[in-house]
């Protein structure tokens, strides 16, 4: 199979249209989505989502269309057979956890659900007790647990530091941001942020907490995150070189 998506059955993009495009021996649709402010055909092959979208002018037909996606089936399959494989939460596995790399261990018979320890040789183990089926939802529970617990600590300080309240804390899986900040002070971030460094979840923390004074982005909203977080194009140009590889852990096949 060329390449693995996060999802068995993707939602319809706005508009419900779909391009069927042949690789090899299998049939990959290619999300067709018309934008108002789209000049021209662009495809992308997306990391974090893998799949792959065309965005098109409005007035683009759909013949048009298929036919520009046609033209570049090899640009697609060069671009889908560099996709980082899939690494789903099962025993043997190595994933990361705060930066780190862990190696998932089913410990059969034993109490508890799923913890940290350091193995003999120093390697760093996600031990996971109870039938192998079950291994995959509590490594994610684990981790959504513990994002929650980092989140919540790291925005009450920036919060306190900035002398602001924050509304609760969602947590969600998705590919196009890491975190939002609503106008009535709603955080939300994505659980993926646990397998950052803790750098990196502080950041994010620090920057949803800077838009309940500023929800923009312009030079005082900058200030207000270096004001608590001064270090904040490390962990920016850590998420632009590592932040789509951390959605193929628990992907599905």
């Amino acid at each position: 199979m060329l390449f693995r998506r996060r999802d068995r059955h993707p939602p319809p993009p706005p508009g419900g249209e779909w391009i069927e495009l042949r690789l090899d021996d299998e049939v990959v649709k290619v999300a067709l989505r018309r934008h108002p402010s789209a000049r021209r055909l662009t495809l992308r092959v997306r990391t974090a989502s893998r799949d792959v979208a065309l965005t098109a002018p409005p007035h683009v037909s759909f013949a048009t269309a298929s036919d520009f996606v046609s033209r570049h089936v090899d640009w697609v399959r060069a671009r889908l057979v560099r996709l980082p494989e899939t690494v789903p939460f099962a025993p043997g596995e190595t994933i990361p956890l705060r930066g780190v790399p862990h190696l998932i261990v089913h410990r059969l018979g034993a109490r508890g659900t799923c913890w940290e320890e350091t193995g003999a040789d120093g390697e760093r183990l996600l031990c996971v007790a109870g039938d192998e089926p079950h291994v995959a939802r509590r490594v994610l529970d684990y981790l959504k647990r513990l994002a929650r617990a980092e989140l919540k600590a790291a925005v009450a300080r920036h919060a306190a530091a900035l002398k602001v309240t924050v509304g609760p804390i969602t947590l969600r899986d998705t590919s196009s941001r890491w975190g939002s900040c609503s106008a009535d002070g709603k955080l939300s971030f994505s659980w993926r942020l646990i397998l950052a460094p803790p750098s990196v979840l502080d950041y994010l923390a620090a920057h949803e907490v800077a838009h309940r004074l500023e929800m923009n982005h312009g030079p005082h909203f900058w200030r207000q995150v270096e004001r608590i977080y001064p270090d904040r194009r490390t962990a920016e140009a850590w998420l632009r070189a590592n932040g789509a590889g951390l959605h193929r852990f628990g992907a599905e096949g």
